[in-house]
C-alpha cells in the first residue's frame, strides 16, 4: 500500500512536502547503523515512569538548536497519554524537524528521519496507529502550540491524528485556519525563541532542512 505523507492544510490549499563518492557513501552507513544501535540500546529500558507525572505533564524538548519546555493539555488525554508513552520509550530521540516552513510551523515525529539519507523524501512515518481527534474550543493555534499532524480530509474524514508526527506553531496568523481541524495538544512554555530560530533555517526539497535539526531527547522536568 502506498504511504500517504502527513500533511497540513491551509484553507483549501495543501503545503505539500515540499551523487556521493564511495569514502561519503561509507560515512553515511557508518553513521545510520550506530543511530540504529543506539536507537536499540535506548529502547530497552523506559526514560522516565510515565505513572509519576501529574495530569498536565512539562517536557523538556532539547534539539540541536537549542530547549524547549512544554507543557500537556490534561483535555486532550488521548494525545497526552500517546505522547507520554512515546517519549518514556524514547521514540523522539534522534528525530528530525523533517519539515520546516518559516511563518508556518515546524513539524517532527517521522521514525524514518532518524537514518535518513539526505535526499530522502520524509513524512510518512509512524508507530503504526492513528489517535482519535480531539478538538478542544479553546485550544487554538498560538506560538507555540503543538499540534498532531494527519494525513488529509480525503482519506481520513475522521481527522484521526497521526501516532506520533507533530508540529509546533511558529505564526498564530497563518495557521488560525487550522483549528478545528487538527488536534492541538499542549504548547512551548518556555523557548519560545527556538521555535524561530529552527524556523528560520536553510530549508531544501519538501521543506527540509538543508543541515539536519535533531531531536536530542524528550525528558520529564518533575
Amino acid at each position: 500500500m502506498k504511504k500517504s505523507t502527513l500533511i497540513i492544510l491551509i484553507g483549501m490549499s495543501a503545503l505539500f512536502m515540499g551523487s556521493c563518492n564511495n569514502t561519503g557513501k561509507k560515512a553515511k552507513e557508518a553513521a545510520a547503523v550506530t543511530a540504529n544501535e543506539i536507537s536499540t540500546e535506548a529502547a530497552t529500558e523506559q526514560a522516565f515512569d510515565p505513572a509519576t507525572l501529574p495530569e498536565e505533564p512539562v517536557f523538556e524538548i532539547k534539539t540541536t538548536e537549542g530547549s524547549m519546555i512544554i507543557r500537556l493539555y490534561s483535555e486532550t488525554p488521548q494525545h497526552r497519554d500517546n505522547f507520554v508513552k512515546l517519549a518514556a520509550g524514547h521514540y523522539y530521540d534522534n528525530i528530525l524537524f523533517h519539515r520546516v516552513i518559516n511563518g508556518f510551523m515546524i513539524q517532527c515525529g517521522d521514525p524514518e528521519s532518524r537514518t535518513a539519507t539526505p535526499e530522502q523524501r520524509l513524512g510518512s512515518g509512524g508507530p503504526g496507529y492513528t489517535v482519535p481527534a480531539e478538538f478542544v474550543t479553546g485550544l487554538t493555534h498560538k506560538k507555540g502550540a503543538i499540534a498532531a499532524a494527519r494525513t488529509g480530509d480525503a482519506v481520513n474524514p475522521e481527522k484521526a491524528s497521526s501516532g506520533s508526527q507533530f508540529y509546533i506553531v511558529h505564526n498564530p496568523e497563518t495557521c488560525r485556519q487550522l483549528d478545528g481541524n487538527y488536534t492541538v495538544f499542549g504548547e512551548v512554555t518556555e523557548g519560545l525563541e527556538i521555535i524561530d530560530r529552527i524556523a528560520s533555517v536553510p530549508t531544501g526539497t519538501a521543506d527540509r532542512p538543508v543541515t539536519d535539526v535533531r531531536i536530542i531527547s524528550v525528558l520529564p522536568v518533575l
